[in-house]
C-alpha cells in the first residue's frame, strides 16, 4: 500500500470525520460523501474531493470506507441503487467500520463478492477521542490476504489492529466488546448510586475505586461523567441501544442466556422511553436513580 492509493469515505459523523482526516494527513487522496454538505466541509478544507453518492465515491477509489449507523444503512450504502457496488470496479475493497449485525455483514460481503468486490468488516472501539487521536481498537473480519492489504490503512486509524476471522468476525468481536462495556457501565452506575445513598461523596468513591482492582477504562470514563453529571458529550445512548440489540440477537441464535446484558438492555429501554437517547451513555445512572424513586 502506498499513498498513491485512492480512498473513499462514506459517513462523516463524530467518528468518520476524524478518521477520514487522519487518512488524508497520512497522504492519501480522498473522495468523500455525506448526506449533509456541512459534514464534508472539514474534509474539503483538508484537500478531499466530494461526491454526490456512494457510487460516485467508489468510481474514484480503490478502497472505500463506510461508517454509517445501522445494518439497513450499511446495506443501502453498499448495495443500494446509488450504493458503492453501483460504482465500484472489480477488485475494489469495501471496508465497513460501522457496528452492525454479523449476519447482515456476511450477506453484504457475499453480494459484493458476486460482483468481484472485496469486503472487510472492521468495527472500532475507542470513541471520538480514539478516532481523533488515531488510537482506535480495530477488529476485522474477512479474507486474511485482503486484511493484510489494508492493514497499513488501519495503522493510520488505530493502535490495536486484529484480524478476528472470516466475514462477520469483526462484528461478533465488537458485540462482545459492547456487552462487556455496557455491563461494566451498569456496575459503575450501581456502585456510585450506592455510595451516594449511603451518604458518601461519589467523586471520592470513584477515586478510591480507580486505585484498586475495580479500576477500568469504563469506570474511569463513564464513572467520571456520572459523578460530574456530564451527559452532553460522548456517544449517544441510542447507539448502545442498537448495539445491545445486536448482542442479544447473537446470544439468542447461540442459545446463550445473557442475564446481565438483558438487565442493561432494560435500563437502556427506560432511558430511550424517557427521552435520553441523545445523551452520553453515562446517563445510565439516571435510569437507576429513577428506578429508586429519586429525582437526580
Amino acid at each position: 500500500m502506498t499513498a498513491a492509493l485512492k480512498l473513499g469515505f462514506v459517513g462523516l459523523g463524530a467518528m468518520g470525520r476524524p478518521m477520514a482526516l487522519n487518512l488524508i494527513k497520512a497522504g492519501y487522496a480522498m473522495t468523500v460523501y455525506a448526506r449533509r454538505a456541512e459534514a464534508m466541509a472539514p474534509l474539503v478544507a483538508a484537500g478531499a474531493s466530494t461526491a454526490e453518492s456512494p457510487a460516485q465515491v467508489a468510481r474514484a477509489a480503490d478502497v472505500v470506507f463506510s461508517l454509517v449507523t445501522a445494518s439497513a444503512d450499511s446495506e443501502e450504502v453498499a448495495l443500494g441503487a446509488h450504493g458503492i457496488a453501483a460504482g465500484a470496479r472489480a477488485g475494489c475493497i469495501v471496508i465497513d467500520m460501522a457496528t452492525i449485525s454479523p449476519s447482515v455483514t456476511r450477506s453484504i460481503a457475499q453480494a459484493l463478492e458476486a460482483r468481484g468486490i472485496e469486503h472487510v468488516d472492521a468495527p472500532v472501539s475507542g470513541g471520538p477521542a480514539g478516532a481523533q487521536g488515531a488510537t482506535l481498537s480495530i477488529m476485522a473480519g474477512g479474507k486474511p490476504e485482503v486484511f493484510e492489504r489494508v492493514k497499513p490503512l488501519f495503522a493510520c486509524l488505530g493502535k490495536t489492529i486484529l484480524h478476528m476471522g472470516g466475514h462477520g468476525a469483526g462484528q461478533v468481536t465488537k458485540a462482545c466488546n459492547q456487552l462487556a462495556l455496557t455491563i461494566t457501565a451498569q456496575a459503575a452506575a450501581e456502585a456510585l448510586s450506592l455510595a451516594r445513598s449511603c451518604g458518601l461523596d461519589p467523586a471520592r468513591v470513584h477515586e478510591a475505586l480507580m486505585g484498586g482492582v475495580a479500576a477500568s477504562r469504563v469506570l474511569e470514563l463513564f464513572g467520571k461523567r456520572m459523578v460530574s453529571r456530564d451527559f452532553g458529550t460522548g456517544i449517544d445512548t441510542r447507539l448502545y441501544h442498537k448495539d445491545l440489540g445486536i448482542v442479544l440477537d447473537l446470544a439468542q441464535e447461540a442459545g446463550l442466556p445473557l442475564p446481565a446484558g438483558a438487565v442493561v438492555k432494560q435500563q437502556i429501554n427506560a432511558l430511550m422511553g424517557a427521552g435520553d437517547g441523545g445523551a452520553d451513555f453515562s446517563v445510565l445512572i439516571r435510569a437507576l436513580e429513577r428506578s429508586m424513586g429519586k429525582n437526580p
